[in-house]
C-alpha cells in the first residue's frame, strides 16, 4: 500500500526518503502531517487552506520575508520555523487536493494547549515579545494584507448590524440582550482603529493569532523557542497581538462554557504575561502603546465576542461548531469576560506602570 502523502512529498527537496506519514496536531484551518524519513528527521507537510488564505502566493511571501528577517537578527536556528523549497525551487505548489508546503520538524519541543503552570503563560510572553522586537525594524508595509480588515474592529461591528437586519435564521429575537450588550460597548472598543487611522499608534508585524499552542517550547527548560502558525502575519498594531494573548490566556474558564457565570478575568495572570510581554519588548512599544495595553485586551475579547455573535446569528458559517449554540455560548463568554476586565481597568493599568518600573 502506497503511503499517504508520498507523491505530496516528492514534489520537496528534503534529500530524505520518507518512511512514514500521518495527520499531526489538533489544528482546524490547515490539514497537518509529521513525516518521518530513513534518516530519523521529521518533516511537517501542510494542505494550506486556501478558503481561509485566498492568496497562498501572498501568504507565503508575507512568511518568507518575516523568518529571513527574524534570523539575520539571532544566532539560534530554531528562532524562527524552516520551510523546504519544492524540487523546482519554490516554496509551496498547488495539486488536485489543494495548495502544500513543508517545514523542518523541530526535534526536543512542546507545543501546549493549555498553560499548565504560570510560567508557562509567561514564557509565551517572551516568545510573542521577542517576535515583536526582532521584527521592530521591519517595514510593515512590506507585508500583504492577506484576510483584509481581519481587525477592523468598527467593520465587525458594521457586519454584526448588516446580519441583525437580515436576521437570516430567524435568531435575532433570542438574542437582544447580547446585541443590545455589544453595541453599547462598540465606541470604547473602536478607538484603537481610529488612533491607527490618524497614525497615533505606529502599525507593525503583527502576528494575529497569539494563543500558547502557536508557542513552540524547549522540552527540557521549557523556555520559549520560537513562534509559529504565521499565516495571519499581517501589518497591524502590537496592541492587537498582546489583547488576544490575554483573551486567551488570562481567563478562567472555557471559550465555549455553557454558564458564563463560570468564567472569569485573572488579574494575577495578566501581570504574568505583561511582565514577560515587556521585558522582552517593552523598550520597543512606544508610549501610547503602553498605556494602551489594557485596551488592547479589552478591544479584542469585545471583538472575537461580536464575531461570534455574527456567526451564529448568520448560520454559523465561520467557526466550526460541534453543537447547537455553541457559537452563542462562546460570544457570551467573551462578553463576561469583557466585563469582567471592564471592573479591573485600574488594576491592569496598574500592572502595567509596576511592571515598567521592575
Amino acid at each position: 500500500m502506497k503511503m499517504e502523502r508520498e507523491a505530496q512529498l516528492a514534489r520537496f527537496a528534503a534529500n530524505a526518503v520518507f518512511v512514514r506519514c500521518e495527520r499531526y496536531g489538533a489544528g482546524h484551518i490547515n490539514s497537518t502531517y509529521l513525516a518521518a524519513a530513513d534518516n530519523g528527521k521529521k518533516y511537517i507537510l501542510q494542505r494550506i487552506n486556501d478558503h481561509v488564505f485566498s492568496d497562498v502566493q501572498r501568504l507565503m511571501e508575507n512568511i518568507t520575508a518575516v523568518t529571513e528577517h527574524i534570523r539575520a537578527r539571532t544566532q539560534d536556528p530554531r528562532s524562527a520555523p524552516a520551510f523546504i523549497p519544492t524540487t523546482d525551487g519554490k516554496l509551496w505548489f498547488r495539486d488536485a487536493e489543494g495548495c502544500w508546503r513543508m517545514q523542518e520538524f523541530e526535534e526536543n519541543t512542546i507545543c501546549l494547549q493549555r498553560a499548565e503552570t504560570p510560567e508557562d503563560f509567561r514564557e509565551s510572553a517572551v516568545a510573542f515579545g521577542r517576535f515583536q522586537r526582532l521584527l521592530s525594524d521591519f517595514p510593515a508595509e512590506r507585508l500583504h494584507e492577506t484576510i483584509p480588515n481581519f481587525h477592523n474592529t468598527p467593520d465587525r461591528f458594521r457586519i454584526l448590524e448588516e446580519t441583525v437586519r437580515r436576521d437570516p435564521m430567524g435568531r435575532v429575537k433570542n438574542v437582544l440582550r447580547e446585541i443590545d450588550y455589544a453595541l453599547s460597548q462598540k465606541d470604547t472598543v473602536s478607538q484603537l482603529q481610529k488612533l491607527r487611522d490618524d497614525g497615533t499608534l505606529p502599525v507593525r508585524v503583527t502576528h494575529n493569532d497569539t494563543k500558547l499552542n502557536n508557542v513552540l517550547f524547549d522540552a527540557a527548560t521549557r523556555k520559549a523557542v520560537c513562534v509559529i502558525d504565521l499565516d495571519t502575519v499581517m501589518p497591524g498594531l502590537s496592541l492587537y497581538d498582546f489583547g488576544d494573548a490575554i483573551r486567551f490566556g488570562a481567563v478562567c474558564g472555557a471559550e465555549d462554557e455553557r454558564d458564563p457565570d463560570r468564567v472569569s478575568f485573572s488579574s494575577e495572570l495578566f501581570r504574568v504575561y505583561t511582565n514577560g510581554y515587556l521585558s522582552a519588548c517593552g523598550k520597543e512599544l512606544t508610549r501610547e502603546e503602553l498605556e494602551l495595553l489594557p485596551l488592547g485586551a479589552l478591544t479584542i475579547t469585545m471583538e472575537c465576542g461580536v464575531r461570534f455573535l455574527t456567526d451564529y446569528l448568520d448560520g454559523d458559517h465561520y467557526f466550526a461548531t460541534t453543537r447547537a449554540e455553541q457559537n452563542l455560548d462562546r460570544a457570551r463568554t467573551q462578553f463576561k469576560l469583557y466585563a469582567d476586565m471592564r471592573k479591573q481597568e485600574h488594576t491592569m493599568h496598574t500592572a502595567v506602570k509596576e511592571e515598567l518600573l521592575l
